[in-house]
C-alpha cells in the first residue's frame, strides 16, 4: 500500500502549491505515495463536491509577470475526504499507519497564539477544542495523535504550510501547551517520540478564484471545470529536511530541502509579505482594489521598495540571500495585473500580520539603529486604517479573527491616538509607549495624513 501525505485545508493556495508539486511528482514516475485532503471547518465544501464531480482533477492557470499563461491539469489528489462534524473520517485517516505525514495550511492567525507563544484561550474556537471540539488545528491534530496512540500507528511527520516565522516550532509549542492544559499527558508523550515538526517557508501568490475563471478555462483548454485555480508562475517551498519518517522526493518537483529555513523566511516575511500588507494598506487610501494597482502607482511603488531598502535590508544583511534581487523580484511580481489579487484578501488578518511581519523588522531596527522611517510607516498605515474602517471608509468587508474592536475603538476614541496606538504592547512589544517610536510614529502618521 502507498504511503499517505494527508493535508488538512483544502484551499487555492494548497491546491496551487502542494499538489502542483506532488503533481509534478506523479508525472515524474512516482508512484509510491497517495496524496489526500479534507477540511476542518465546513466553510469550503463546495471545492470538495466539486472535485468529487470531477474525478479530483482540476486545472490550475499560472500567469507570469509578462502574461504567458500555462494551463496544468492536477490530478495528484487521490482522495478528498468530505466534512462532517467532528471531522471522524479526517482522524480516521490520520490514524493510519500508513499515514506518514500530515501537513497543514491554517494561516497566521489560525496559530491562536499571543505575543509569548501562548495559547489564546478566550477565542471560542480554542475554548471549544478545550472541551474536546476539533474546531482548530490543535483540536484536529490531538484527536489524530490520540488515534494514533491506540492504533500503534507509530511514527509521522507534523508539516505547516503557511506564512508564520518558526511555524513548526511555533505550531509544536502550541500543540504541546494544548495537550498539557487538556490533561493528555500519554498524547503528549507521543508527541515528543513520534513526531517531527519541521520549519516551512512557501511562496506563491495566489488569489481567490475570480467567478470567471471556469469559463477562462473553458476559453483557453476547453475543459469544463467547476473548481479551477489560478496563481503566478512563481513557485517556492522551503521545508527543514527533518521528517520523522519516509518522505516523497520532494526535489524532483523544485522543493529546496535545508538544514533551516531561518533566512529564507526572514527574507520572505520581511520583504513579500510586509510589503504586501504595506501596499494594501496604501492602496485602500487611493481607492485601489488591486495589488497591481499600488505596485503600479510610482508613488506606493516607491514607499515600498523605501521600507525594505532603508529598514529591511540592513537588518538581515549577511543571511546568503541577495536581497536587493528578492526586494526587485517580489516588487515585479506584484505588478502583474493578470492575478489581480485584491486588497480585501491582502488587507484581512492585519493585526496578526503586524506582529509576524513588521514586528521583527521594527524591532531591529531600534536595537540596531537602523533607520526606522521605512517600517514605521505600514503601524501608521494601519492606524490611519482603523479609522477609515470607523468611518465606514473601506469598500469591503474587513476579516480578522484577532481584531479586538474594543482596543480599536480605544485607539480611535482617545485623545491621543497616536500615543494609544503606540502603547499596544501586543503589536510593538518593546518599543511600545518608548519617546523614539512614539515620536516617529507621529511623523509617519502625519506623513500618511498627507498622503491622502
Amino acid at each position: 500500500m502507498a504511503n499517505i501525505w494527508l493535508h488538512l485545508g483544502l484551499g487555492s493556495f494548497h491546491r496551487a502549491h502542494q499538489e502542483y508539486a506532488f503533481n509534478q511528482l506523479l508525472e515524474q514516475g512516482v508512484t509510491d505515495w497517495s496524496f489526500e485532503a479534507g477540511n476542518i471547518r465546513d466553510d469550503a465544501e463546495f471545492t470538495v463536491h466539486g472535485l468529487l464531480k470531477q474525478n479530483l482533477h482540476y486545472t490550475l492557470e499560472t500567469v507570469s509577470p509578462e502574461g504567458k499563461r500555462e494551463f496544468v491539469t492536477i490530478k495528484a489528489l487521490s482522495k478528498v475526504i468530505p466534512f462532517t462534524s467532528g471531522v471522524p473520517a479526517l482522524i480516521a485517516e490520520g490514524a493510519l499507519a500508513d499515514t506518514k505525514v500530515i501537513s497543514f495550511t491554517v494561516t497566521e492567525a489560525g496559530y491562536y497564539l499571543d505575543n509569548n507563544l501562548k495559547l489564546m484561550q478566550e477565542q471560542e474556537a480554542i475554548a471549544t477544542d478545550l472541551k474536546g471540539g476539533t474546531a482548530t488545528i490543535y483540536g484536529v491534530v490531538a484527536h489524530i495523535l490520540k488515534a494514533r496512540l491506540a492504533a500503534g500507528a507509530g511514527d509521522v511527520t507534523l508539516l505547516c504550510c503557511d506564512n508564520v516565522r518558526e511555524n513548526g516550532q511555533k505550531f509544536e509549542q502550541g500543540l504541546t501547551e494544548f495537550l498539557e492544559l487538556t490533561g493528555q499527558q500519554d498524547v503528549l508523550a507521543y508527541l515528543k517520540e513520534h513526531t517531527s515538526c519541521p520549519n516551512t517557508m512557501v511562496d506563491r501568490i495566489t488569489p481567490r478564484p475570480s467567478q470567471d475563471l471556469p469559463a477562462k478555462i473553458k476559453q483557453y483548454t476547453g475543459a469544463d471545470d467547476c473548481v479551477p485555480v489560478m496563481s503566478e508562475s512563481f513557485f517556492q517551498w522551503v521545508i527543514e529536511d527533518k521528517f520523522k519518517t519516509v518522505r516523497p522526493p520532494l526535489e524532483k518537483a523544485g522543493v529546496q530541502m535545508v538544514d533551516s529555513v531561518m533566512a529564507y523566511e526572514d527574507a520572505k516575511l520581511r520583504i513579500l509579505n510586509a510589503s504586501h500588507t504595506c501596499l494594501a494598506l496604501l492602496g485602500v487610501i487611493k481607492g485601489y482594489n488591486f495589488v497591481f494597482e499600488c505596485a503600479r502607482d510610482p508613488e506606493i511603488y516607491q514607499l515600498a521598495h523605501d521600507y525594505v531598502t532603508q529598514s529591511v535590508i540592513p537588518c538581515i544583511q549577511g543571511h546568503g540571500i541577495d536581497v536587493e534581487a528578492y526586494r526587485d523580484e517580489v516588487l515585479n511580481r506584484f505588478k502583474n495585473d493578470h492575478i489581480r489579487d485584491t486588497l480585501q484578501r491582502i488587507a484581512q488578518d492585519s493585526f496578526s500580520k503586524l506582529i509576524s511581519f513588521v514586528q521583527p523588522t521594527l524591532l531591529d531596527c531600534y536595537r540596531l539603529g537602523v533607520d526606522p522611517k521605512g517600517v514605521v510607516l505600514i503601524p501608521a498605515l494601519y492606524l490611519n486604517f482603523l479609522f477609515m474602517l470607523k468611518a465606514g471608509k473601506i469598500k469591503f468587508e474587513y476579516q480578522d479573527s484577532s481584531f479586538d474592536q474594543s482596543w480599536a475603538d480605544s485607539v480611535t476614541s482617545a485623545s491621543d491616538p497616536v500615543l494609544a496606538f503606540a502603547n499596544t504592547k501586543l503589536l510593538f512589544a518593546e518599543v511600545s509607549g518608548q519617546d523614539k517610536f512614539v515620536s516617529d510614529l507621529r511623523e509617519r502618521y502625519a506623513f500618511v495624513q498627507a498622503f491622502k
